[in-house]
């Protein structure tokens, strides 16, 4: 299902996380779940994967991760701000200590002059701090796109949870 360069990569990751007493939890928006897919294919992640949210709707992103609804009007759900409020929405309903959100857009449509497709903003947070925050674009189709930003999740996490 996944490449074998994914595959490879989070078994690194879980045998980090499993090192360092790490337990994940994904928030993800435009990646629709591919992320906690690539880590739950991975034997044995249930020792270190707490769970993964998929909050594609503004509506669910307010429900799931208590997304401050003024902030998905003013700044859009596509933003450092509410990538942010997802990495801190997500730890803060878990017990995970580590958290990665990913929102943006990945076309084919739906992209603007300040934000075109291929725009993905990340967020990492432990404890009550944001650790990481990245906005990237990345360049191709929608499948593309979102291989493109599961990869970037995964090498973060790496570095993170060295």
């Amino acid at each position: 299902m996944f490449s074998d360069e994914v595959t490879i990569l989070c078994q690194n990751l879980g045998q980090q996380c499993e090192q360092n007493g790490i337990h994940l939890v994904t928030a993800e928006s435009c990646t629709g779940g591919l992320l906690a897919a690539a880590i739950t294919s991975t034997a044995g992640s249930s020792k270190w994967f707490e769970r993964g949210y998929v909050t594609y709707s503004n509506q669910s992103k307010m429900n799931c991760l208590s997304i401050n609804e003024n902030d998905l009007q003013t700044f859009g759900a596509v933003s450092a701000q509410i990538a942010q409020q997802m990495a801190a929405g997500a730890l803060k309903n878990t017990s995970a200590n580590l958290s990665i959100s990913i929102t943006g857009i990945a076309g084919p449509s739906g992209g603007s002059k300040d934000k075109p497709i291929g725009t993905v903003f990340f967020a990492c947070q432990r404890e009550n701090k944001v650790i990481f925050e990245h906005k990237a674009l990345f360049v191709g189709n929608r499948e593309i796109i979102r291989d493109k930003a599961v990869i970037f999740a995964i090498n973060t996490l790496l570095k993170l949870t060295l």
